[in-house]
């Protein structure tokens, strides 16, 4: 099953996406500049294969649910990221409102 629902976040409106998978569930809170997400995301991908795309995007493992994705400590971010002042351990929400 596929959710999708905006989530206010200091006043600024994001889209979570949960899509239900056998055993698993695959996260990613996203805005218009880049997105949070499970640990389904691959970072050194992102930085070495596609680079040149730029990608504004962090990690965070170990999560079941939204919420839990948004609290989470970031394990890793791409070097876009970096660049937009978004580090890891950083909470996934306080990384989402460097996206806006």
């Amino acid at each position: 099953m596929l959710e999708m629902n905006p989530i206010d976040i200091e006043g600024h409106t994001f889209l979570a996406v949960t899509l239900k998978l056998p055993k698993t569930n695959f996260m990613a809170v996203t805005s218009e500049k880049g997105y949070i997400m499970c640990g389904a995301l691959d970072v050194a991908l992102l930085n070495e294969k596609l680079a040149e795309r730029k990608i504004i995007a962090g990690r965070a493992v170990g999560v079941r649910t939204i919420d839990q994705l948004l609290d989470a400590p970031l394990e890793s971010v791409t070097l876009e990221a970096e660049a937009c002042g978004i580090t890891e351990g950083m909470k996934g929400r306080d990384a989402l409102l460097k996206m806006v």
